[in-house]
Formats: C-alpha cells, structure tokens, sequence
C-alpha cells in the first residue's frame, strides 16, 4: 500500500497543541506501517524548518524516530517540500533515510502516473505579490545569508513567528471548491498536455477534496490540525481519499 499525506505543521501552535498534533500524526505512522510499501509527504511537514550545516531544528524526535525505523525496514519515505519547510539540505535524507524533493514531481504508482506537489507556487502568475515572496524565499542568496548572519535560536524565533502569522492570515475554514479551482485548472491544463498523467495529489490548501472530471483526478489531503486526512494506493491503482480518525 502507497499512502499520502500533507501538512502536517509539526510544531505549530503552543506547546500543547504542537504535542497533539505530533501524537496524532505518529498514530497515524504506527497504523500504516505494517503494510507501507511507501509514504509520500507532500509539503510542510513541519510549520517552520531551517537547518544550518551542522545545526537542524529541536523537538520532532517521536516521529522523525519513526521515519528512520521506516526507512531503515525500507520503506520508501519521500517529502516534498511545502513553503514552511522549503529551506531543507540533507538531514532528513542522511539521518533519517528520506527522498526530498523541492518541485512537483511524476511518479508512476501502482500503474497510475501521477503528478505530486505542495501547490504553493503554482497557478500564481495573476499575484504579484505572492510571486515576490515565492521567489524572495525560494533565493539561495537569501538562503546562504540567512544561515550566515543569522544565530539558529533567533532564526528559530523569526520562523515561527513568520509561520504564525501566515497560519493566521488564513482566517476561517475556507470552501473547498473556491480555494482549490485553481489547482484543479492546473492539474486540467497539464493533463490536456499530457494525457498519461491522470492523477494529481496537492496538499497547502488545508481541505480535504477529490475532485474528478473526464479523464483525470485530483486530490486534496486536508490538514493535520482540524482535519487531518490521507490517500490510499492499492497495488491494483484503486485510490481512496479519507479521514483520520484516532
């Protein structure tokens, strides 16, 4: 079995809450792995990360504990990287066994070739802003800086005070079908150019949706936090969307 995940935002909120969302996130792991051939994490697995050369974030320990027994069973564990967890190098892949990727990716799964992404950064050219801070984050310059003029514990402040705000900014629950229309029109676009792939898997919107149209389907994997959601891949292609109840 193949499964699918998203936003997670470990660390998110104060700590009691952070330690609920680990807790039920590493039930999660624990009911999956006795038949997980794979586990694909699309984007922000932590609300903030940023690890310097020989420094990487503190706290996470249960699960990513969990992710390197995984991988050590050889499990397969990819994570593609979300906006709050765009500034990786390779602890995740050195100590804890994981495949990271920092762009929408093609995988061929159970017969079925698939688009996986976060789905922060597509579909934005109509907003200047947004680009302007995609491309201002996304900069090796301002990487390389940051991690030089910057002392860790006060890189770890400004991080989650950033991903605080930005949660914030998000206001109420948003509807589904508005807040995901244009990710469904990006995933229709590129299937008319490609018609071998015919199904996407998204996470950044915080809803859970499955949206399917001639020829092609889309998936939305929700949110940890309120409404925590995963997919399904079976070895015959069937792909199921559902909630995570503990």
């Amino acid at each position: 079995m193949i499964y699918f995940a998203s936003d997670i935002h470990l660390g998110a909120g104060g700590r009691d809450a952070a330690r609920r969302i680990e807790r039920r996130f590493d039930a999660w792991l624990d009911r999956v792995a006795d038949d997980a051939e794979a586990i694909f994490l699309l984007g922000d697995l932590f609300d903030f990360w940023f690890e310097y050369r020989e420094v990487a974030p503190r706290g996470f320990v249960r699960t990513l504990g969990r992710l390197a027994a995984l991988t050590d069973r050889g499990v397969r564990v990819v994570l593609l990287t979300g906006n709050h967890d765009m500034w990786v190098r390779d602890y995740l892949s050195a100590e804890c066994g994981l495949e990271v990727y920092t762009a929408p990716q093609e995988f061929l799964l159970a017969g079925r070739r698939m688009l996986l992404a976060h789905g922060d950064n597509m579909r934005i050219d109509h907003l200047p802003v947004l680009r302007l801070m995609n491309a201002v984050f996304r900069s090796r310059v301002l990487r390389w800086l940051f991690g030089w003029l910057v002392h860790p514990d006060w890189a770890v402040r400004f991080g989650r005070w950033w991903s605080g705000k930005s949660r914030k900014s998000h206001g109420p629950e948003p509807e589904a079908e508005e807040v995901t229309a244009p990710l469904v029109d990006y995933a229709r676009d590129y299937h008319a150019a490609r018609p071998d792939v015919d199904t996407f898997v998204f996470g950044h919107m915080h809803v859970i949706r499955d949206y399917r149209d001639e020829g092609f389907r889309a998936l939305f994997l929700g949110e940890w936090e309120r409404q925590p959601a995963f997919a399904s891949l079976d070895a015959q292609g069937r792909l199921t969307l559902e909630k995570f109840t503990e």
